[in-house]
């Protein structure tokens, strides 16, 4: 779960440097538009595995010895 939040975290990420560097939104461009269903879902998945991610803060962090 934490590596597919991450990922999709990361795609939120670029695709927002996208649009403040070139004004060019991949999501949008790929699935029909910001108002299309399929990139309402993945704004919306973006969204939430943000909010997942948010618990990444607050682990314990443990150590393993190789």
């Amino acid at each position: 779960m934490d590596r597919l939040s991450l990922i999709l975290v990361i795609i939120g990420a670029l695709n927002w440097g996208l649009i403040g560097l070139f004004q060019f939104d991949l999501v949008a461009s790929l699935f029909g538009g910001q108002s299309a269903l399929l990139s309402r879902v993945v704004y919306s998945l973006v969204g939430i595995a943000g909010a997942y991610c948010i618990t990444l803060l607050f682990r314990e962090r443990t150590t393993t010895k190789e």
